[in-house]
């Protein structure tokens, strides 16, 4: 083909005919062009292609993230809720003795010193850029803040952290038997909600004190009902954040959904 040219090229020159070889040249110049945005266009689909196939791996691994971390949120949340429930009754207990219960207590007790954290996993797509590939802009910014949100409740769980290993949990060692709450901790299976595997069964046989316990001694303290209303109050305001960010894991849930049906209709 390039042969055939630049044969007419030649014929065109040696025949003086310089405006019809001018024509051809811009002709043929035209032609290079077209082919230049023929193949440019090419390149730029089969970019476009390579990029929805990226995005909607993209897609699927966020859907499989946030599940899990919508899961886990849950989790924490509802061992919140126990730890509040259980703060009550150690409040009824405080105000109505004749209720009190040695094993009942300690059950409830254990509770109350538990720590769930929030622990999401966190994906590289705003450090590698990938959060490009994504064609929904609500979707990116609201990717784009899920660090700053897990920040809200994470910080709540600093501060009940922090209560519990500097205050709290001294506070019970001079005044209850940790080994005999341990024992009923495990006893009730409290423990192995912390558990990594739930298929393990893991045995415990700690035994109780041999030692009498003298519950009263820590219900009618009155450092101990300012302790069991600063754990409602702080586990209550973390579930609070906790359930804002439920919200939000729903919403980017919603998103990436409705974002993998453009690609199975």
């Amino acid at each position: 083909m390039l042969r055939f040219f630049r044969q007419i090229r030649q014929r065109l020159l040696t025949d003086n005919k310089f405006s019809k070889y001018l024509l051809y040249a811009i002709g043929e110049i035209l032609l290079v062009v077209i082919g230049i945005l023929i193949a440019l266009q090419i390149d730029n689909l089969n970019d476009y292609k390579k990029d929805r196939e990226q995005e909607k791996e993209l897609l699927t691994q966020l859907k499989s993230e946030y599940q899990s971390n919508l899961e886990q949120l849950e989790a924490k949340i509802e061992l919140r809720n126990k730890m509040i429930a259980a703060s009550f009754r150690m409040l009824d207990y405080v105000d109505h003795p004749e209720k009190r219960n040695i094993d009942s207590v300690m059950r409830y007790l254990g509770f109350t010193i538990l720590t769930p954290t929030f622990d999401p996993i966190v994906n590289d797509i705003i450090s590698s850029g990938r959060i490009q590939l994504l064609q929904n802009p609500e979707l990116k910014e609201k990717l784009s803040r899920w660090t700053s949100d897990v920040v809200q409740v994470t910080e709540e769980e600093i501060v009940w952290l922090n209560f519990r290993s500097n205050s709290y949990r001294p506070f019970l060692e001079e005044h209850v038997s940790i080994r005999t709450l341990t024992h009923h901790n495990w006893k009730n299976g409290l423990l192995e909600s912390f558990q990594l595997d739930k298929i393990i069964n893991t045995k415990f046989e700690l035994a109780a004190s041999k030692r009498n316990i003298d519950i009263s001694t820590l219900l009618d303290n009155p450092k101990f009902e300012d302790k069991m209303a600063t754990c409602v109050e702080l586990t209550m305001l973390t579930n609070s954040q906790s359930l804002s960010l439920k919200k939000r894991i729903a919403d980017i849930l919603d998103l990436v959904g409705t974002e993998l049906q453009r690609f199975n209709p």
